[in-house]
């Protein structure tokens, strides 16, 4: 049986996740790892072959996994959505260094980058990208194409929404399990900012502790 595993995305995103997945697959002999990319003029990445989105569903492949590396959680939605409609299917990639403990539901097309911890009690959604020394404390509910930064801090009941953007470095308070710290959906909270109350959903937050950016 031959695979076709593609990583959807030649940017920092997608060349960043690439080496993570190619670890995570080993050196199997049916396994084919390539990037898509439908804007790339270049035909390999990274000693990666480089196919369209419709090369890739034409290719010859007994089994075919897509795993989506696009920042903007707007723009990876939309490839999902055409890759569903292509009848493709998706895979998490999660380093062998992150840290998984008890009772954590991820939906499908995860990305988890190294170094990376949740603890218990943990629900998230579809197309969680995680980056590098992230963390998710204990009964938090986190919703799909949620984006977190390298190093953000995620304590204990945090919920937080749809398509939103968490930055590098930002620390979210510990809500209670009556009263959860909520962010909203597409909010996004700056890199570095200290966020110690609810964020309305669509809002941008900056600072220690977080406020709404001045536009």
């Amino acid at each position: 049986m031959t695979s076709l595993f593609g990583i959807y995305g030649v940017g920092g995103c997608g060349r960043g996740i690439l080496p993570v997945a190619r670890e995570q697959l080993g050196d199997r002999p049916d396994v084919r790892l390539v990037f898509i990319d439908d804007q790339s003029d270049r035909s390999s990445v990274n000693g990666h072959e480089v196919l369209t989105l419709d090369q890739f569903t034409s290719a010859a492949a007994e089994e075919k996994k897509v795993a989506v590396a696009i920042a903007s959680s707007r723009a990876r939605q939309a490839v999902v959505e055409r890759c569903r409609a292509a009848g493709l299917s998706f895979f998490e990639v999660r380093a062998a260094s992150a840290v998984r403990m008890d009772a954590v539901e991820i939906g499908e097309g995860a990305l988890i980058s190294p170094f990376v911890t949740f603890t218990s009690n943990i629900r998230i959604g579809d197309h969680f990208h995680a980056n590098l020394y992230s963390c998710v404390e204990h009964d938090c509910v986190i919703g799909d194409y949620v984006t977190f930064a390298p190093g953000v801090r995620c304590n204990g009941n945090v919920h937080i929404g749809d398509h939103a953007y968490i930055g590098a470095g930002a620390i979210i308070r510990q809500g209670t399990p009556g009263e959860p710290l909520r962010i909203g959906a597409g909010a996004v909270i700056g890199m570095g900012a200290v966020v110690t109350r609810d964020v309305s959903p669509g809002a941008t937050v900056v600072g220690n502790p977080a406020r709404p950016l001045e536009r």
